[in-house]
């Protein structure tokens, strides 16, 4: 490649260059171990080069097709929610040591990055009531599975018991760690929209490694921890808990209810939707288990002539200690997200994060009612909940249906559980957030009941 064009693709006289150094005489001659009968025929339905000016076009009018959440008013939430992100943020992200740093392996040059994951852990430690968190991981539902894999390890056990009113995408991410590691997953069920809990006690054993519950749960419901907890420490199993960390401005933090793993997603934390990803896990235990933790932890420490200094303290991996040591092989942390929520956190303080919570809640309830109200449809469950609640549609009301006819009307509505329960077809899950303005719930409801 030319110094005068370093950017631009191979030239044909670059591609007759290559193959004559390693004695190909074509292209095709290099797949030549794939079969014939495998192999595509013809072009690739796609459209041919476009110029720099052509291709912003097209991406521009493709980007304009999307609902965006400035046009929008969403109601949808089940894991990835529309809050409120300071412009801050960005701003911070933004920086180029930042956004193109990778693991900070070398201390003497990262000092930056780690004292972000630093204060990560530490805000983590903080909201959940726990002695220590990890560098992030990737999401919420990974984060679970990990803790799933981290109870066997610990108990020498194979069973695990999870709720299912626990993310159904979690637990087909536990479902498929655990098929490899020749762990057994039993799911307890759910009442009132919490999970049943004599059924749930009715299966642990005293082989059970670990209970997986999760408050609020995906109903948007308060689960009963405390009376979870004995049940499972009492067969000397492990309380894992995933939680979304935005109800701990409010909620009873993990760590006082007893829990010995606490997991969620940080994307309530001025992470942005982005069309459902990336978000940034995080994954805090109790002391005893913090040598179990996966990934990786930064610790504070002091230089040798005294000055505070950041290093990787705790790297548990395969690709730093022997294979059958390590706790993981989850890679690369969510560094960036991280410090987004790192950021989040910095600029609201606590009583901006119980502010927050608190209108999350307060606004939640108030639509609920406003939705209530209505004779057409009606709430299933009364358990208490934080900013999600379930919305029983009229008989015969197809909730996706529903959501194209809102969506001619600028609102994005909840989600149709029936994908995940089958049961609760004609049932919409609706998130309430406290971007969501008065006007917007008071609307919101008025086009439910007028399309119903």
């Amino acid at each position: 490649m030319t110094k005068t064009h370093r950017y631009i693709p191979m030239t044909e006289q670059d591609e007759r260059d290559m193959l004559a150094v390693i004695g190909a005489a074509s292209i095709d001659e290099l797949f030549r171990d794939i079969p014939e009968a495998v192999r595509y025929k013809g072009r690739l339905p796609i459209s041919e080069a476009l110029d720099e000016a052509a291709l912003l076009r097209h991406m521009q009018d493709l980007a304009s097709r999307n609902a965006s959440l400035d046009q929008y008013a969403s109601f949808l939430g089940a894991g990835i929610y529309d809050h409120h992100i300071p412009v801050v943020i960005n701003h911070v992200i933004s920086r180029s040591e930042f956004y193109t740093a990778y693991t900070p392996y070398q201390p003497e040059i990262s000092q930056g990055e780690l004292q972000a994951i630093f204060e990560f852990q530490s805000y983590i430690c903080e909201l959940t009531g726990m002695k220590v968190a990890n560098a992030s991981m990737y999401d919420g539902a990974t984060a679970l599975a990990e803790a799933g894999v981290l109870a066997s390890a610990v108990t020498k056990r194979k069973r695990i018991v999870v709720s299912r009113t626990v993310h159904p995408e979690a637990r087909q991410i536990l479902h498929t760690s655990a098929r490899g590691l020749g762990l057994e997953i039993v799911e307890a069920p759910d009442a009132n929209g919490v999970t049943d809990l004599e059924k749930l006690e009715a299966l642990m054993t005293d082989d059970t490694a670990a209970v997986i519950v999760q408050s609020p749960n995906f109903f948007g419901c308060i689960e009963d921890v405390l009376a979870i907890e004995p049940m499972i420490h009492g067969r000397k199993g492990l309380l894992i808990m995933s939680a979304n960390p935005l109800s701990l401005g409010l909620l009873e933090s993990p760590g006082q209810l007893g829990a010995d793993v606490v997991v969620g997603d940080a994307q309530p934390f001025g992470i942005a939707s982005s069309l459902g990803g990336p978000t940034c896990g995080y994954f805090a235990v109790s002391e005893p288990l913090m040598r179990r933790i996966p990934g990786r932890i930064v610790g504070q420490t002091k230089d040798r002539d005294g000055k505070r200094g950041f290093v990787l303290t705790l790297q548990a991996r395969e690709q730093h200690i022997r294979r059958e040591k390590a706790t993981s092989n989850i890679c690369s942390n969510q560094a960036l997200l991280a410090l987004s929520a790192s950021v989040y956190l910095s600029v609201m303080g606590k009583s901006g994060i119980r502010e927050v919570a608190n209108l999350n809640i307060q606004k939640a309830h108030y639509a609920a009612d406003r939705i209530a109200q209505s004779k057409a449809m009606s709430l299933p469950f009364t358990s208490p909940f934080f900013n999600e609640f379930l919305v029983k549609l009229p008989e015969g009301v197809c909730p996706t249906a529903l959501n194209a006819a809102l969506m001619k009307e600028e609102f994005i509505g909840g989600l149709d559980v029936s994908r995940y329960y089958p049961e609760l077809a004609g049932h919409m899950l609706v998130a309430v957030t406290e971007r969501r303005t008065k006007a917007e719930i008071d609307q919101f409801a008025a086009r439910l009941e007028g399309a119903v």
